[in-house]
């Protein structure tokens, strides 16, 4: 799998400086949870759910949920987890392409069970299992139902717990919580891909939703709890796993109370007028301020339930030539330390203090590139939608 493999190799020489890498599934946890990107989920029950995944998948989509739990209603479970399973099955058997990373979002400890044993040689198409409404107390059975299905599929298959219960949000058990989910997390910890959050859960637990002009960060009571599990899981000392951004719930416009918040002047200089209007008037404007708010509070990726989403979330992800540059200076002169002025005599690079970053910076950059010097993120988006 490779980020921006649409782009043909002209495309790609004119807007990177380095071109993403490809990867795949046995590249390691570390780098594979970075390059999950955009995490488009779709409902079980899509009629043609194969074809969806692999439409999704050349347009540029690397990861995807099948979801089982909340986008459908308990009484077509069964005919979705059939859907799934025949799904999965035309998956397998179309050669020869490596297919993207494909979870399942169960409802339950016993479907993962259920799923393997049904699915058979074709879980080998599977990545592994989205784990909703993850507590301390219902994680262990969750991944003893992992175990199980390892030994069924003969794989380690892997996981990704969505913190979205009321023991996390409720401030008299969060820390509590905190703590023994990390513990319990630690134990796992060659199963774990990536910490989720369910915001939209999140915000039901007091009747709130933000409104499309509004990020998941103006939502006081949650953006407190994402503080908190990027203080315990987003740790660089060992102790951490990568943590992603919440679901961005808007595709299309309506009625503005504020005025949109993308500048007028970047887009003109790069000829994209047409191009800012048309995120305008799908609150795309909203989704670009939530992204670049997740990454600054050290979220990496998002949870998407939109196509159009996906192009957004990748180009934000690639990483700019001065930032690029910085990483690689710091790590350069890490051994003697110090402070030193950027290239672009613009900031302060404090080695020590910096090394951290430089080294997620340069990890993003394997696996989503580096723009070349004039190519904004405009650029990387307007070549995205143009496909």
């Amino acid at each position: 799998m490779r980020h921006f493999a649409f782009l043909s190799s002209g495309q790609r020489d004119r807007i990177f400086h380095r071109p993403p890498q490809p990867f795949c599934r046995s590249s390691g946890n570390e780098l594979l949870s970075v390059a999950l990107g955009a995490t488009l989920y779709l409902p079980a029950t899509r009629p043609a759910l194969a074809t969806d995944v692999a439409r999704q998948h050349a347009a540029g989509v690397v990861s995807m949920v099948a979801c089982l739990e909340d986008s459908i209603s308990a009484g077509r479970v069964p005919a979705a987890e059939t859907n799934i399973v025949d799904a999965l099955h035309t998956v397998h058997h179309t050669p020869p392409d490596e297919p993207p990373l494909l979870f399942v979002r169960v409802r339950r400890p016993e479907q993962i069970i259920d799923l393997a044993e049904r699915l058979g040689p074709a879980i080998a198409t599977l990545a592994g299992f989205v784990l909703p409404k993850f507590t301390a107390a219902s994680g262990v059975n969750y991944l003893d139902a992992c175990d199980h299905a390892d030994h069924i599929a003969g794989t380690t298959l892997l996981a990704m717990p969505v913190l979205e219960s009321p023991e996390l949000l409720y401030a008299e058990s969060r820390l509590s919580e905190l703590s023994e989910l990390a513990s319990l997390l630690d134990k796992h910890r060659q199963r774990i891909l990536a910490i989720r959050l369910g915001a939209t859960d999140l915000s039901a637990l007091y009747g709130l939703r933000r409104s499309r002009e509004l990020t998941v960060y103006d939502v006081r009571v949650v953006a407190d709890l994402i503080s908190d599990v990027v203080n315990v899981f987003g740790r660089v000392d060992g102790s951490g796993f990568t943590v992603t951004g919440p679901v961005w719930e808007y595709f299309t416009g309506s009625e503005r109370l504020f005025k949109p918040q993308l500048r007028t002047s970047p887009f003109d200089e790069h000829n994209a007028a047409a191009l800012r209007r048309l995120l305008v008037s799908r609150d795309g404007d909203g989704l670009i301020r939530e992204v670049e708010l997740d990454k600054a509070n050290g979220l990496i990726g998002k949870t998407v339930i939109h196509p159009s989403h996906v192009a957004v979330v990748h180009a934000l992800s690639v990483v700019s030539l001065e930032e690029y540059q910085d990483a690689c200076d710091i790590l350069d002169t890490y051994q003697i330390g110090g402070v030193l002025a950027s290239g672009y005599r613009n900031k302060m690079n404090e080695i020590g203090p910096h090394r951290a970053w430089a080294r997620r910076i340069l990890r993003r950059a394997d696996v989503f590139g580096v723009a070349a010097e004039r190519v904004s993120f405009i650029d990387l988006l307007a070549a995205s939608l143009s496909q």
